[in-house]
This record gives structure tokens, sequence and C-alpha cells, in this order.
């Protein structure tokens, strides 16, 4: 076990490479789903590890040992190594679950927090204006007996035309709709247990916007207003002075590479049959190839390391002997 346990922790230094790299070529919504999938499984993978490394070595404890009627010769693995790793996968996992538990409180909280802090402005079906001069929009998601919230400022509103407006509006709700927020706060967690997946979240983001923009456009029927609307907000915009209330973990029209985003709003989609497309398909399907590995192995590695664990449990006990 000592060796496939490993396995799962470190594999996310080949997985998260071509995760990024095929979210690159993937329409935004499937990239979003498989960012946040990816994250998710090579996450579970390794808080399994580490679970399976701290048992191990707290089976070799003389009272554990003694409580489940194990003899410790017959446990296999050097206790000079397994014993060590135990606890620092103890440390891990201790870490890991106070990095997950401060990550969901302090989102909840800045969610409780916004949602109290508009609650006295003024609404119009699920827009949420706020009198602040600074130009600002975004997805405000809701909560228990509360719908989501588009919440934009007057400087915004004043910053664009009525059309304008509109394709921003719906840019935004399709982050409500989407429930977008979800995809990154899985990802802040799954970054809890890995750190290796923290590189996920940009092009998550990115990916969550990209969805959004799509969504606005074919909302609005018009490409080109989409990209000015995303264009002219990201300009008018000021980071230095976000909307207030806004939480850390919501996404806004106006935040990631918008010349990216413009652009690919601005470029028709190439036709299927293109050679071009015919390559980037057979590209894809090799990095696609690849990460499936990737987390199969992972996950079956891990899988691996339960059952051995088990058998050697079980020899510990003399159950394979017939006692």
């Amino acid at each position: 076990m000592i060796f496939a346990v490993w396995i799962p922790l470190l594999m996310p230094l080949l997985a998260v490479p071509a995760a990024r790299r095929l979210a690159e070529s993937l329409p935004p919504r499937p990239a979003a789903w498989l960012l946040t999938g990816c994250a998710a499984l090579l996450a579970g993978c390794t808080t399994a590890a580490l679970g399976l490394l701290a048992t191990a070595g707290a089976l070799r404890l003389p009272p554990v040992a003694a409580l489940e009627h194990l003899s410790l010769p017959l446990l296999g693995d050097d206790p000079a190594v397994s014993v060590p790793a135990a606890w620092v996968a103890v440390g891990l996992l201790a870490a890991c679950a106070c990095a997950v538990a401060y990550r969901t409180a302090r989102h909840r909280g800045e969610l409780r927090a916004a949602r109290r802090g508009t609650a006295g402005h003024p609404v119009s079906g699920d827009l949420c204006v706020l009198p602040d001069a600074a130009p600002d929009a975004y997805a405000l998601p809701g909560g228990p007996g509360r719908p989501g919230r588009v919440v934009v400022t007057a400087g915004m509103l004043r910053a664009l035309s009525p059309a304008e407006r509109e394709a921003l509006f719906a840019h935004e709700r399709a982050h409500l709709a989407g429930r977008h927020h979800l995809f990154l706060l899985t990802v802040a967690l799954a970054a809890a247990c890995h750190p290796l997946l923290r590189s996920l979240r940009a092009p998550l983001a990115f990916a969550l916007e990209r969805w959004a923009d799509e969504s606005a456009a074919s909302r609005v029927g018009d490409r080109r207003l989409t990209a000015r609307a995303i264009g002219r907000a990201a300009l008018a915009a000021r980071p230095d002075a976000p909307a207030p209330y806004r939480p850390r973990t919501v996404l806004a029209a106006t935040a990631g590479p918008v010349p990216r985003r413009v652009a690919a709003l601005l470029t028709p989609a190439p036709e299927l049959h293109t050679p071009a497309l015919r390559t980037g398909f057979r590209g894809r399907r090799l990095i696609a190839a690849a990460l499936l590995t990737c987390v199969t192995f992972s996950a079956a590695s891990a899988l691996d390391a339960a059952a051995d664990l088990h058998q050697t449990v079980e020899v510990a006990q003399g159950e394979t002997s017939g006692h």
C-alpha cells in the first residue's frame, strides 16, 4: 500500500496542466464542468490517500492494534516509514479540514452580509440598484427563501446605453441561473485539499465568464452588442473601488481577461469541416485521453491502496488463516 497510496498525491502534477490545456480548447460550459469535476475528483483522491496513510499508521499504535486484535508483525510496511507518514497525513488532514471549514464559513458569511446590505435598496424584479457612483455590477446568489439578485450601481447604469444594460443584465442572470458561484466554491474547497489545484481557479473563472457571455449573446440575439456592453462595462468599472457588499466568491461581468472575452464574442464560430478544427479535435482527444488516464489512475491507486490495507488487516487479525 505504501507505494500506491502516494500516486493520488502526485497525480495533480500531470492532471492539472492537462485539464487547463483541454479546457482552453473546449466551449465554455463543458470547460467549466471539466475543470470543476477534475478538481473535485483529484481532491477526493488526495483526501482518501491521506486518510489511508493515517489509518495505516494508527493501526500500528499498540492500543489500536490491541483493540482490533492485530498482530503487529503481520501488518507489513516498515514502521519507520509508515508511522511518521501517518503523523504527517493526520496533520495535513487536519489542515485541510480547517481550511475547508474556514472557506465555507467565509463564503456563507459574505453572502449573508451582501444580502443584508442590499436588502434596503430599490428592487425591480431580480434587479437591485445601489446608489453608488462607482460603476459595478455582479450576480448575488439567493439564499433560503430569497431569490438571486443582479446588483448594479447607479454609476454602471449611467455608463451604458439601455440596450447594453440589457446585455449586461443577461450576463449576470446567466451566472445566477447556472449557479456559477458553486463552481468556484467547489474548486476553492478542492484547492484546500491540494495546493496544485489552485491553478484551476483562473481558467475556471474565465470559462464561467465566457459561459455567461455566450448566454447573454444568445438572450439578446446580438453578439456585437454583448461584446460592446462587456467592454464598456469593464472600461467604466474601477477595480480599486468595487461595489459595496460584493462577496469575493461571486463573478462580475467586468472580471477576467475582458479583451479575450470580447474577441471571442466578435469572432464567428469556425466551420466544423475545416482542417484546422479537425486537427484541433485530434489534439483534444489526445489531451482528454491523457487527463482521463491521470484521473482514473489516481482513483484506481486509491482503491488499490484501500483494498491492500483491508487485506493486510485481515491477515493481521488471522482471518485468512481460519482463526
